[in-house]
């Protein structure tokens, strides 16, 4: 056991998919996983070990923002060998031409958290996804006919941002989309010498105004989930780094 997660060693696969909602954690177990056991219930942070197709696969709640992911992907890579992490999670988009319930596929990104200045000082690390589980991800949204775009998205610490002009500023310079983890992910994964992506719905839209349910976020986008356990399948997925 580790200090956040409850498992036993062995209790968690090396490919394990990252919703910030514990709920969504239990509803991706539940609906696409098969023998799915709970191996981690410590503060409501669900967590599960099952089979999709021939693959073991694992599914781990994380909570919101930099801190939270950041303790729940370091100790699944430290002290439980993970070795596949995608996040699976909302954001909002910030480009017109994108519309609601589009996927997207986070190449690299931006963010305005402390967090990486305090490892790096003055220089500006990017965060970056692992090209085969981005490659594969596309093309399989592709073949399923999955509206989805690839590109740089910002990682914020801030989810009620007064900052407008800020966001214009990224807005202009391509940014598809906000989110609060997939930087801190990115960066532990490298650290680790690991593989991660982050795989996103879109659930509101900065520019439209137009949003999703909280019920919705829970439990209705399966486009993305399925494009994750898709890449998880795919060949080479959990060979070392």
């Amino acid at each position: 056991m580790s200090t956040h997660i409850g498992a036993q060693e062995g209790a968690i696969a090396q490919t394990v998919l990252l919703p910030g909602d514990p709920l969504r954690a239990r509803y991706i177990a539940e609906t696409f996983l098969e023998h799915a056991v709970l191996y981690n219930e410590v503060r409501g942070m669900y967590g599960y070990t099952g089979h999709y197709g021939n693959q073991r696969i694992s599914v781990q709640g994380t909570g919101m923002g930099v801190p939270s992911i950041s303790i729940y992907a370091h100790e699944l890579l430290a002290d439980y060998g993970a070795r596949t992490l995608i996040r699976v999670g909302s954001c909002g988009a910030m480009q017109e031409h994108i519309r609601i319930r589009d996927l997207i596929l986070a190449m690299s990104c931006s963010t305005d958290s402390a967090v990486n200045r305090g490892r790096f000082g003055a220089a500006d690390y990017a965060p970056t996804a692992d090209f085969a589980l981005l490659h594969g991800a596309y093309r399989s949204a592709q073949e399923r006919g999955y509206p989805v775009h690839v590109g740089n998205i910002l990682t914020s610490d801030v989810f009620y941002n007064d900052d407008a002009e800020s966001m214009k500023r990224l807005t202009a310079h391509g940014t598809l989309a906000v989110e609060m983890e997939s930087a801190a992910l990115y960066t532990l994964a490298a650290r680790f010498k690991a593989r991660a992506l982050a795989i996103l719905t879109v659930s509101d839209h900065l520019v439209s105004g137009e949003q999703t349910t909280a019920e919705e976020r829970q439990t209705s986008f399966n486009q993305m989930i399925e494009l994750a356990l898709d890449t998880a399948l795919a060949e080479n997925i959990n060979t070392p780094a």
